[in-house]
């Protein structure tokens, strides 16, 4: 029988991507969508040919499975209550806003016995598998410094409020490299400095970050988690990583697969991808799961790990010292 799988939010614009795989998905059908927004679930229903949910307690009632893609701070409620109904959970980054709310939602799954995988679909990437496996092959020698990057558009609405997004791009860019970073080093990051500013926009909320991320065997990082691409730019952001070992240099672009469309009527510049769908990876290793009752290969524990690494960052600006320790 196949997993039903429904939507607890669409606020995040990945629900779309997500949706789009699960329709794709041989071993699972969407289930309804439930959205605090009812024009906003409407319209995803419509799209998608699915029930809106008046509550969460219909949607849930209706599902083997949710994907939780709401404002960030309310990604720990809606898993909490999804899991107490006893619904497995693909829930997107970052994980939680806070360690108040990533010791509920741990507690909270781990208590209803559900499967918890965070949405971190670059590990799906052909080109970061290969670059793993060219780093544990000794390729270059010993890894020394990584220099990253994710940059992107402001995507505005609620990713600009800090009452519901937690931050600003520091938050919103920092967790998806944070977590290749640390599958590619094999360690958790154990401190961080940052520096922010609001060179793009000029408001109150950061628009640009910079972070030095240290590990415990002497690697560090420098990432770009920015939102410093304009309106007019060909794309909507990258990930990309210079890695530097002992024996060279490997250069990583996750989206680096894609031609140059130039649209003369539109007057404008952009890129066509033509590489690995990457959210199909993940949903179906997430149905995968559910339907083998397997653990989760991206666990909760590893949303929370990228998520300190940005909290640390938000931390290391006001601390005494450049410098401050991520939470164990």
């Amino acid at each position: 029988m196949a997993v039903r799988v429904g939507f607890l939010s669409v606020a995040h614009m990945h629900a779309w991507g997500y949706a789009k795989a699960l329709q794709h998905e041989p071993r699972a059908v969407l289930g309804p969508v439930w959205d605090e927004n009812s024009e906003r679930a409407a319209a995803f229903a419509l799209a998608h040919g699915i029930e809106a949910a008046e509550t969460i307690e219909q949607a849930l009632d209706a599902c083997d499975a949710v994907v939780v893609t709401s404002d960030n701070r309310s990604h720990a409620e809606l898993c909490e209550r999804a899991a107490r109904a006893g619904r497995h959970i693909l829930c997107e980054k970052p994980l939680v806003t806070s360690e108040e709310e990533g010791a509920r939602l741990i507690a909270a799954v781990d208590q209803a016995g559900v499967k918890l995988m965070t949405a971190f679909p670059c590990r799906y990437s052909p080109a970061f598998q290969r670059l793993v496996e060219r780093v544990r092959a000794g390729d270059i020698g010993p890894i020394r410094a990584v220099c990253a990057t994710n940059r992107g558009r402001c995507p505005f609405d609620w990713f600009v409020d800090p009452e519901r997004s937690g931050g600003g791009a520091m938050i919103d860019h920092v967790v998806h490299v944070a977590d290749l970073l640390r599958v590619l080093i094999g360690e958790d990051v154990v401190r961080v400095q940052a520096m922010v500013g609001n060179n793009m926009y000029g408001e109150e909320w950061e628009d640009t970050a910079m972070l030095t991320l240290e590990f415990p065997g002497g690697v560090f990082a420098t990432l770009d988690s920015s939102w410093s691409r304009t309106k007019s730019y060909k794309t909507w952001g990258d990930v990309a990583m210079n890695v530097v070992g002992d024996g060279g240099v490997i250069e990583l672009n996750l989206f680096g697969q894609a031609l140059d469309v130039f649209d003369d009527a539109a007057m404008a510049h952009r890129l066509h991808g033509y590489g690995s769908d990457l959210d199909s990876g993940l949903v179906a290793d997430f149905v995968r799961c559910v339907e083998e009752d397997s653990p989760p290969p991206i666990t909760a524990h590893d949303g929370l790990q990228a998520a300190r690494v940005a909290l640390a960052g938000y931390a290391s600006m006001g601390a005494s010292e450049p410098a401050v320790p991520v939470s164990a």
